[in-house]
């Protein structure tokens, strides 16, 4: 074959491995269109559900291509021989899961509305597409499906300068409150707790406090939590090697606020005439990682598109739990 011909060849090869990446690109909206359409066969879709659907299919694509460069740059021992692309991916459930997430309103391209990362189901040889919420995420969905919403809902950690004083319901105090200063706000000291207060303007009587000492705050930390995020020890690199390791100081205190501020959230009730598929469809995400060895690497590389190889769950393993028992900090240092 003459040089001419090869490279050819060569060029013909590229483009059909090119085809089915594009192919299932395009079959990603199609099935998340098909999830949307309503039930007499018409698609309706608004526009604020098109863009978002828009928005997911950017998210995982690059969540996919972050995923496969980490997995190329493994050592071949160790490198799973699946490549993470849209040719390995559960398409039937992440348009399942876009569409759930997506009308519940969280959106991607948001800050902290939700994370995406992959994870190898061993059982189907393909990539599941796991959604974290976000901190915000958390309050978007109690905002939409709680009952009795507070009108006001403060979050706040607590300094070893400042003072505070919690102003609980008594016989003598029928309203909940609560004293806090803060007495030097460019050098309030260490952490020691944070608090988060639900407030309802028509209803005084049902305002309530909750005080997190910094325990409290730590129990929630995730098991394999990012030093990069909450600060500790993680390995030093050098030349593309391991040499020891190194102390970095990552984000504690926005970690420990969005921990705060996650339980203020997930605090509020949910109202069961408002549940609808969607949210059920949020519970079932929730659900499907809760018990696993690997929930917290997952937890912790939400952001990442760290690849996660686990065995699937089997559905009776699985138990309900409720939003806030999920370990948290999951979100990125951005506000």
């Amino acid at each position: 074959m003459s040089e001419e011909s090869k490279g050819l060849a060569t060029q013909e090869n590229k483009s059909l491995s090119t085809q089915p990446e594009a192919s299932l690109s395009v079959r990603f909206m199609n099935k998340v269109m098909t999830e949307f359409t309503s039930g007499v066969g018409e698609v309706a879709l608004t526009k604020f559900q098109k863009r978002l659907a828009q928005n997911y299919f950017i998210a995982v694509n690059t969540t996919l291509q972050k995923a496969e460069l980490k997995r190329l740059k493994k050592e071949e021992k160790y490198r799973d021989p699946v490549p993470v692309t849209w040719a390995n991916v559960n398409m039937e459930g992440l348009a399942q899961d876009v569409v759930a997430c997506a009308r519940i309103g969280l959106d991607p391209a948001q800050r902290n509305h939700i994370g995406i990362t992959p994870f190898k189901n061993n059982s189907t040889n393909k990539y599941d597409l796991v959604f974290i919420e976000g901190y915000r995420g958390v309050e978007l969905k109690a905002e939409k499906y709680g009952l009795n919403v507070p009108d006001q809902i403060v979050v706040e950690l607590v300094f070893s300068t400042d003072k505070f004083r919690s102003v609980k319901k008594s016989f003598q105090n029928k309203v909940e409150s609560y004293e806090f200063e803060i007495t030097n706000e460019f050098d309030r000291g260490a952490i020691i707790g944070g608090f988060y207060y639900h407030g309802y303007s028509a209803s005084p009587e049902k305002n309530k406090l909750v005080v997190m000492s910094l325990k409290d705050i730590l129990k929630r930390k995730p098991k394999y939590a990012s030093p990069e995020f909450w600060g500790g020890e993680k390995d030093k690199w050098e030349n593309g090697k391991k040499v020891g390791k190194e102390q970095t100081d990552g984000w504690f205190e926005k970690m420990a606020y969005k921990t705060v501020y996650r339980a203020a959230y997930g605090d509020i009730t949910i109202d069961s005439q408002k549940i609808d598929d969607d949210f059920l469809r949020l519970r079932s995400m929730e659900d499907s990682i809760a018990e696993s060895r690997a929930d917290a690497e997952i937890l912790e590389h939400a952001n990442v598109g760290e690849i996660i190889d686990i065995e699937p769950m089997q559905p009776e393993a699985q138990p309900i739990i409720e939003p806030e028992t999920q370990a948290t900090g999951t979100d990125g240092p951005s506000f």
